[in-house]
Formats: C-alpha cells, sequence, structure tokens
C-alpha cells in the first residue's frame, strides 16, 4: 500500500512505544474508526481484537460519549483544577463513589494510569507518614505483574518478566513476590511479611487478571487472602484495576465480584470508552482522613496539569450511562461463550501450551514469545487488528462486537497458530 505522505513525512520525527523501530514493520495508517473496526489509510476494515489496549469497551465513535464531548467542547474544553472546580469532574467523582464497593469515596485524578499507580503509591506512603509512623517506605507487589512504565511502577512490575530489566539496580527495590494462591504460597508471604513487613506500606496487585504480563488469571479466593494478611500485617491493599476495571472480567469491577474491598484502586482505559485519557486513584474514607487536617504538611501535594480534564470527565460520565442499563453484563457472557468456542480449538496447537478465558478476555499461551510486529501484519491480511505481547496472543474486543466480528477475530487466530 502506497504510505500517505503525512506518515512519511513524520516518520522520522515520531518516536514510536515499544518497539526496536530499526528493525520494527512500519504502523499501519488509519484514516478513521468506526464501531469495532479500525479503517485504514487504503479502505480496509480491519475488526479491533484489543479495543485499542482494552479502552474502547463501547466500540469506536459511540454516538453518545462522542455527542457528550462535543456538547463540553462548547462549554469549557479544559480548566484548571486547582481553585475551580466544574460539573463533569464533580458528577464523575460522585458517581464513581456510588458506584464501588464499600467506602471507596474519594476520587483523586489523573491522565494515565502509570501516574494514578504513582499516585496511589504516594498516597500509601504519606498515610504512614502522617500517622507519625516512621519506616514504611517500601511497597510489596507480585510476580507475573505490570502496573506501568514511569519510574516508581516499574519498581512493582515483575522483575524478570517485565520490560524493566534495563533499570535494575538505578531505582530503588521493591519487594516482589509469589502470589498466594494455594496454602503454601500463602504460608511463604506470611512468613516474608513477618520479617519485612514493618517497612512495607501497601501492597499492589491486579485483581482476577495480571494484564500486561502475560494475561495470568488467578480466582478471588488469592483477593480475599490478601485482604486477610494485609488487615493482619496491617499494610495497605491496592487493587490495579486499570485493566479489569469496568465490566471486562464480567464484573463492573473485580473487587466489587470478589467481594472485596482495597484501600486504594487505580481506573483508567476503559473509563472514557477509548476516548479521551483519564485515570484516577480512588482512596477508602480510612485513608482520606490522614490528610484531612489542620496542618498544610497534611495535604496530598500532588496535582497533574490536565487533572480532572472536563472533555475527559464528560467522556467517563457518558460511558458510566451506558453501563448503567447492565445490557453490557450479557454481551460479556456472550462474548466468554464466542471466545471458548473460537479459541479452544488451538489447545492441540503446535507450540501453544494453554487457552483460558475470563469475562471478555481470550488468551493463547504459546511456548515461546512470538514475534509481535510479524503477526499484527499477517492478521491484518486476514481483516483483524490483534498484537500479540511476550508469550500470548490474546482478544480482548470492544463489549459490541458482533458475532461474526467475533468469529473473524478467533479464525484468524486459529488460522496463523495452525500455520
Amino acid at each position: 500500500m502506497q504510505a500517505p505522505t503525512w506518515l512519511t513525512e513524520g516518520a522520522p520525527h515520531v518516536w514510536r512505544p515499544y518497539c526496536q523501530m530499526k528493525t520494527a514493520p512500519a504502523p499501519l495508517p488509519v484514516a478513521r474508526t468506526e464501531g469495532c473496526r479500525i479503517i485504514l489509510e487504503d479502505g480496509r476494515a480491519l475488526v479491533d481484537g484489543i479495543a485499542s489496549w482494552w479502552t474502547a469497551c463501547h466500540g469506536y465513535n459511540h454516538p453518545h460519549i462522542r455527542a457528550a464531548v462535543q456538547a463540553q467542547l462548547e462549554r469549557a474544553p479544559h480548566v484548571m483544577f486547582g481553585g475551580l472546580a466544574h460539573e463533569p469532574a464533580y458528577r464523575l467523582a460522585s458517581r464513581l463513589a456510588k458506584l464501588l464497593p464499600g467506602d471507596l469515596d474519594h476520587v483523586f485524578f489523573a491522565e494515565s494510569g502509570s501516574v494514578s499507580v504513582e499516585i496511589a503509591m504516594k498516597m500509601a506512603l504519606q498515610f504512614w507518614i502522617n500517622r507519625g509512623v516512621s519506616g514504611r517506605t517500601r511497597f510489596l507487589s507480585f510476580l507475573g505483574g505490570y502496573h506501568g512504565d514511569t519510574l516508581a511502577t516499574m519498581t512493582i512490575c515483575d522483575p524478570e518478566e517485565g520490560m524493566h530489566s534495563l533499570f535494575s539496580g538505578v531505582l530503588p527495590a521493591q519487594h516482589v513476590v509469589a502470589l498466594p494462591v494455594d496454602d503454601a504460597s500463602e504460608a511463604g508471604l506470611r512468613a516474608y511479611l513477618q520479617e519485612n513487613g514493618p517497612e512495607i506500606a501497601a501492597m499492589l496487585v491486579e485483581p482476577r487478571v495480571q494484564g500486561a504480563g502475560g494475561m495470568l488469571f488467578h480466582d478471588d479466593e488469592v483477593l480475599r487472602r490478601l485482604r486477610a494478611i494485609a488487615d493482619e500485617f496491617e499494610i495497605l491493599l491496592v487493587f490495579d484495576e486499570i485493566f479489569t476495571g469496568f465490566g471486562r472480567t464480567g464484573d463492573l469491577f473485580a473487587c466489587e465480584g470478589a467481594g472485596v474491598v482495597p484501600d486504594i484502586i487505580t481506573l483508567s482505559k476503559a473509563l472514557t470508552g477509548g476516548t479521551l485519557p483519564l485515570s484516577c486513584a480512588v482512596a477508602s474514607r480510612r485513608i482520606f482522613e490522614t490528610f484531612w487536617s489542620d496542618r498544610a504538611d497534611a495535604a496530598l501535594m500532588h496535582g497533574p496539569t490536565y487533572m480532572a480534564n472536563p472533555l475527559a470527565c464528560a467522556a467517563a460520565n457518558a460511558t458510566l450511562d451506558l453501563f448503567e442499563d447492565g445490557s453490557w453484563r450479557g454481551r460479556v457472557a456472550a462474548i466468554a461463550e464466542g471466545l471458548r468456542a473460537g479459541l479452544e480449538p488451538c489447545r492441540g496447537l503446535p507450540g501453544v501450551v494453554d487457552v483460558r478465558v475470563l469475562g471478555a478476555i481470550g488468551v493463547v499461551e504459546m511456548q515461546a514469545p512470538v514475534p509481535a510486529g510479524e503477526l499484527s501484519r499477517r492478521f491484518a491480511e486476514l481483516g483483524v487488528w490483534v498484537r500479540p505481547m511476550g508469550r500470548v496472543v490474546y482478544l480482548t474486543p470492544p463489549f459490541v462486537v458482533s458475532a461474526e466480528e467475533l468469529d473473524r477475530l478467533t479464525g484468524a487466530i486459529r488460522t496463523l497458530l495452525s500455520s
């Protein structure tokens, strides 16, 4: 296909994500999006199997979200949040507090998932400082986990399987251990905390699914174990629901379905339906109250320039409107059924070690890492957009994907893995 002028002129100046640009295939030029389709400049329409990194849960260009953003654009596209307030953010905070379980009532807005995790870490550290407790300066996270690419979040990602091994030794070491998936590993975690617990401010986990670390699933009993352990050792519990939040695993929030209330939860990605960047760290009343003080130095001194951007908050409110009638639950259940039927035949293919499905997440795990760039190109030739990572070829389609589109996605995976 003939590359458009904007691509050839801009390519020498754009630093692309997650690739060695010298050897990676050129990116596919996108003209527009609609529903579950990415339309390329040459007119080809690709069924998007990963919802633009798990964000476009309601599909692209949803008319309700688009109308909300257009209306807000006419009123105020942005205004600083320091010393000022606007309706989209305050209404969104109130709605999130009502939707989240327990007393997760206090919403701090940011722009990206990584930043929301850093804010949660900062909240956890200052929670202890404000209470006059010294020495709790480290974090505990879990093997297979991924929490972001910023400096602090890199330290709590899996040090072996993650993307940040180059920075080993540069940043302060954190505690990264095995998830307590059974009695033996739970005993191991308790023993570890007997020795190291007094220096740990919080433990962070992706509930139900460790996403970018390999689409690794664990059951809700793991989350209940973590809540009990956190309480026993007086450690804060942070749920990173940037991937799992907003319906992806079959419940609106994984913590809601598991019946476990963390001390802080981080949200992003599908929060705006894939329309605009927005994230938040939502704290429980117990956390917030340690910052509510007459002392100026007890305040959380943090404030991203574009925090609570009105356009993004308008998109998020529209996204929550679409979740309100509950019809998405049936669609996610149907997607799960379609993923099982379409991907299960891969189990017997050479190099495949596992096939697993949870909600609108379908995973084919390979024995060895796959060439993501090359496979993405071959998927595009079959009319779908699928971007493998590491050893997994996975699907996280929009919740509005049709049965025909889902069959096309799973069929493309079967075709390429069979060849």
